[in-house]
């Protein structure tokens, strides 16, 4: 490729136009002689590019390349937004979700092949230079999905968010009062609301959200527990009258090198913490994924029938919470 086409693509992902080919002194019959060899890629109409660089990119660097083309071909004034701007964010996704390219611009409504423009106002803190183009902020992009995605895949965006320290909770509720004019604005609150950074997984998040949806109180999170030897462990789900431990355990736990060299060695630290946990009257119940499932309203029941006994005697333990990070804020 030409080195003054190679620099201008640089500057989006590898992604060029015929014009921008023409310019540096390709011709016609050239780019049509690139596409053919399979040397270049369409990936609009002109707009190309060098088919070595998609060979070995992700899910992730694939669609942002597709929306590199589109707002390429849309031209000034609309910025990545919903869906593509999490891509871009690298925030938590639905596990089931769309290739469309997602855009907003303030003067036009419309849908295209594979994208689509949504029309709304934007102030200047809500959007951020991405590339030669602009995208919304995460805020604004973790309320503007909750208005269309699950209540549940909302509230696991939020959470790994909150936890990771991509938005704090003040600028989600920012977020949420400067679009109480859209639709679904009410659902982005509710996942707000319902949003805790102290969770570590999106089972994590779903396990909470099962306990409220099955009329049970909502725990404390990530809260430390503490023996006469010293620190003992740090629990996902806590309920304190009942001296009541839920842990949210994932496969990542026992096959992640971070945790421990081996799974063996995993479940045996695991077990010397539960036992210790047992030993001075802390009562611990694992939930699974598959437990969200079918089984869930027995495990359910069985976690009510835990907190409906009130833990009875001298404590020989210390819980100790910890905060969210960012801080809390009541969300409106």
């Amino acid at each position: 490729m030409h080195p003054e086409l190679s620099a201008v693509a640089a500057g989006r992902l590898g992604v060029f136009t015929s014009q921008e080919a023409l310019r540096v002194g390709y011709r016609v019959e050239d780019i049509r002689a690139e596409l053919r060899s399979r040397r270049w890629s369409r990936l609009r109409k002109g707009i190309y590019i060098g088919t070595d660089g998609l060979v070995s990119m992700d899910t992730r660097e694939r669609h942002l390349i597709d929306c590199v083309a589109v707002l390429l071909s849309l031209g000034p004034g609309p910025v990545l937004s919903h869906a593509s701007a999490a891509r871009l964010h690298e925030l938590t996704l639905p596990w089931r979700h769309s290739s469309e390219v997602r855009v907003t611009a303030v003067d036009q409504w419309r849908r295209g092949r594979g994208y689509r423009v949504a029309q709304a106002t934007m102030t200047a803190d809500e959007t951020e230079p991405w590339l030669m183009f602009g995208a919304m902020s995460v805020p604004r992009t973790l309320v503007d999905c909750a208005r269309e995605w699950s209540l549940t895949d909302a509230v696991v965006a939020m959470d790994a968010a909150l936890y990771e320290e991509k938005a704090t909770r003040a600028e989600l509720v920012r977020a949420v009062l400067g679009g109480t004019h859209r639709v679904g604005i009410a659902q982005a609150a509710r996942a707000l609301n319902l949003s805790d950074g102290r969770a570590e997984s999106p089972l994590e998040t779903r396990g909470r959200l099962a306990l409220l949806a099955s009329g049970l109180p909502r725990p404390e999170l990530q809260v430390e527990i503490h023996d006469a030897a010293g620190f003992v462990g740090r629990v996902d789900a806590w309920y304190e009258d009942a001296a009541v431990a839920i842990e949210f355990d994932g496969q990542v736990k026992y096959t992640d090198p971070q945790y421990a060299s081996s799974p063996g060695e995993v479940l045996w630290k695991e077990k010397r913490r539960e036992d210790r946990m047992r030993a001075v009257g802390v009562r611990v119940v694992r939930v699974v994924n598959d437990d969200l499932g079918p089984p869930w309203p027995e495990m359910a029941a069985r976690i009510g029938g835990l907190l409906a006994a009130p833990y009875v005697g001298p404590r020989r333990f210390r819980a100790v919470p910890t905060d969210e990070p960012g801080g809390a804020v009541d969300a409106a």
